[in-house]
């Protein structure tokens, strides 16, 4: 299909006339015309009907302008990602102190050519990443929609990495002086996460390790932000909290906060990185690359039930390059096993 004659569809039916189309597009009026009556024949259907202020569409252009412009957005961000001097690639992460945010970092000191852009869309909900991943607003999130099938058909999430967990505690609490942890020793310890917002994959993840183990995860009160964590933390003989092993923090020398690991099973928040399937930024071959070289979680390892993209190396699954030309950067099976402690599994630390 022609994508002027589509791209000449798009902006006839924004601006409502030809003539404002053609001066946009730089033709004339009349090479827009035969571009849409072609396109109107190859389609069978009429997109337009004229009236005393220009054109209007149709019920069956009405239903075809939305795909035209996911059309036209594509080949434009084809265009540009191939171009020199093209835009970054643009990648969402929770923090810029999280893990996803020192692994694209780590990427960027190894391949410093890289036009890089790392952005934080501040929403809690993943669909509404996944909305920006479509749109084109961003060509990836480190999010995960915990049901894939809710992904619309252009869209793909792959597994990017496993995030071990550690306890953060002040000097005062009882398990300040542990080397490391098992799940079990954590029962009945206040695990303060302050924040927890509805809808996100976060708080699926805490009500299911708070079953799974018996943990008190406390989620009481607004999140006020790092400093105010770690000043209470600092502060108290019976408050902690969980953080991601590569998760960047800083407090004073006189804080003197522990970072513990959490293992037998090590806890682990997996981690997700959503794309477009049609068309993805080449940038994110080497990102992907580079997830797939990071080390593996130590066995044995818990992860929430919805984690069902599989780990990169496990026998039973694949995350390949592209090589049949359909378009998907990665071709993800859904299926893996996964070993599940009971609760009352007490792993040696």
């Amino acid at each position: 299909m022609d994508t002027e004659g589509l791209r000449s569809f798009v902006r006839a039916a924004e601006l409502g006339r030809f003539q404002q189309a053609a001066d946009e597009l730089g033709v004339t009026q009349q090479a827009v015309s035969k571009r849409i009556a072609a396109l109107e024949r190859a389609l069978e259907v009429r997109l337009f009907t004229r009236t005393a202020r220009g054109v209007e569409m149709t019920l069956d252009g009405q239903a075809f302008l939305p795909h035209a412009r996911s059309i036209v957005a594509g080949v434009e961000r084809a265009i540009a990602a191939v171009r020199p001097g093209s835009r970054a690639l643009r990648i969402d992460v929770l923090g810029l102190r999280s893990a996803q945010s020192v692994v694209l970092h780590e990427y960027w000191q190894a391949h410093p050519e890289t036009h890089l852009d790392v952005v934080t869309l501040r929403v809690d909900d993943p669909r509404v990443a996944v909305a920006a991943v479509e749109a084109g607003d961003i060509d990836a999130s480190f999010r995960t929609v915990t049901d894939p099938g809710l992904l619309p058909p252009d869209v793909q999430m792959i597994h990017a990495f496993d995030s071990p967990l550690e306890l953060l505690v002040g000097p005062g609490h009882p398990l300040a002086s542990a080397r490391r942890l098992t799940p079990s020793q954590l029962r009945k310890h206040r695990i303060w996460v302050p924040g927890i917002a509805p809808l996100s994959e976060w708080a699926e993840f805490y009500d299911q390790l708070a079953t799974d183990f018996d943990l008190r995860i406390d989620a009481a009160g607004p999140h006020f932000g790092d400093e105010v964590l770690l000043d209470t933390l600092a502060d108290s003989a019976d408050v902690a909290t969980l953080v991601g092993a590569r998760d960047r923090y800083i407090w004073p020398t006189n804080y003197d906060l522990r970072r513990v690991p959490v293992v037998g099973p090590t806890l682990a928040y997996p981690l997700s990185l959503i794309l477009s399937r049609t068309h993805p930024h080449p940038g994110l071959r080497g990102i992907i690359s580079h997830l797939e070289s990071l080390p593996r979680v130590p066995e044995p390892v818990w992860l929430p039930s919805w984690a069902t993209a599989p780990r990169h190396g496990d026998g039973d699954s694949d995350c390949d390059s592209d090589s049949d030309g359909d378009g998907d950067i990665a071709h993800v099976r859904r299926s893996r096993s996964r070993s599940r402690p009971d609760k009352g599994d007490s792993t040696g630390c």
